[in-house]
């Protein structure tokens, strides 16, 4: 019997999918709860169909193509979840069904099954979903009646905090934080974000440097070229309120959309984003560049799901440009 060992590196990790899927889950509950608590019950359908969808999808798709069962992996899930939050709770019952079939056949397993999708699946489920159905997904609504309503009318339509800032209607920054705005079901609560976010990378599920970046980027791109920006500002620096009129649009513009979603939980996923750490920093920052360009110069106010699966696609490229050429490897050209 022969014995074949690839080469090196060889790296031992006590982590299993499962486990890491599972970290990831336990993450995003405190956001999925916030959303729960301000959309309603209907929230919590569009998240149970979403993941039930995706299992069910990733299970059928599976099977006919003959490829063994991965549903223990728990990443169905994980989709399902991140599908479900970067959707309106709005959004009719059939389309949830739609994207997670997007997500789970066309995205995931058409590309041969996790790990060889160039693309995150949720991201690319809801980009879909924006190109196919553009009213239902920006469509915002807060809800007005009771919590257990099951209706999408019981609920008063809203524009989203991005669409408000230069408006008298738009929210404090304390209301951005804790959720009480219209958005999509996981993104609104900052807070929740943050506390899952921390829980990843305690964990060491992901490194900071990507959300560090993307973020970081971005509100610097803000301050220097947002409609109130360093050149431009002409409140008074001398006062502490002054500074504050001068970060006020940087801060709102972080805490609006779904910034601290993606920054987080998808720009971080694993197969799609570069492996080095000098690539995550130029993955982050090009995430931040577009999300500021799509934001303030393009057709539509939020520009994080299309900046992240653009980066995705120039990942391998990335991972090209930053990773060490590996020991004793030879140039196809070099004379002998």
């Amino acid at each position: 019997m022969k014995l074949q060992v690839s080469h090196s590196p060889h790296v031992r990790d006590k982590a299993t999918t499962q486990s890491i899927m599972l970290d990831v889950i336990i993450a995003l509950l405190p956001a999925t709860l916030a959303g729960w608590y301000y959309f309603g019950i209907r929230a919590v359908l569009i998240t149970m169909i979403s993941v039930a969808s995706c299992i069910i999808f990733e299970y059928i798709s599976r099977r006919v193509m003959k490829r063994n069962n991965t549903i223990t992996d728990l990443s169905a899930v994980v989709t399902g979840l991140l599908l479900a939050m970067n959707l309106p709770v709005s959004l009719p019952l059939y389309m949830v069904v739609i994207g997670a079939c997007f997500a789970i056949v066309v995205v995931k397993q058409m590309f041969g099954g996790l790990g060889n999708n160039f693309v995150n699946p949720a991201i690319a489920a809801r980009i879909f979903l924006v190109i196919a159905f553009p009213k239902a997904m920006t469509s915002w609504t807060v809800r007005s009646g009771s919590w257990f309503s099951f209706d999408s009318t019981d609920a008063v339509s809203s524009a989203t905090p991005l669409t408000k800032i230069n408006t008298s209607e738009a929210p404090s920054l304390w209301k951005l934080f804790i959720g009480d705005k219209a958005g999509c079901i996981g993104e609104v609560c900052i807070i929740a974000l943050l506390i899952g976010a921390l829980y990843l990378i305690f964990r060491h599920v992901i490194r900071p440097w990507i959300p560090a970046a993307y973020i970081g980027t971005f509100a610097i791109l803000v301050f220097l070229f947002g409609k109130t920006n360093v050149f431009n500002f002409t409140g008074d620096l001398t006062v502490l309120s002054g500074w504050g009129d001068l970060f006020h649009e940087c801060c709102y513009m972080v805490l609006s959309g779904g910034l601290i979603l993606g920054a987080f939980f998808m720009a971080t996923d694993y197969v799609t984003s570069p492996l080095t750490t000098k690539g995550k920093f130029i993955f982050g920052m090009g995430c931040g560049i577009l999300t500021f360009l799509i934001r303030y110069y393009g057709n539509m106010a939020e520009g994080v799901s299309f900046s992240i699966i653009l980066m995705n696609i120039l990942t391998p490229h990335i991972d090209e440009w930053t990773m060490g050429k590996p020991f004793g490897e030879v140039k196809e050209n070099a004379k002998v």
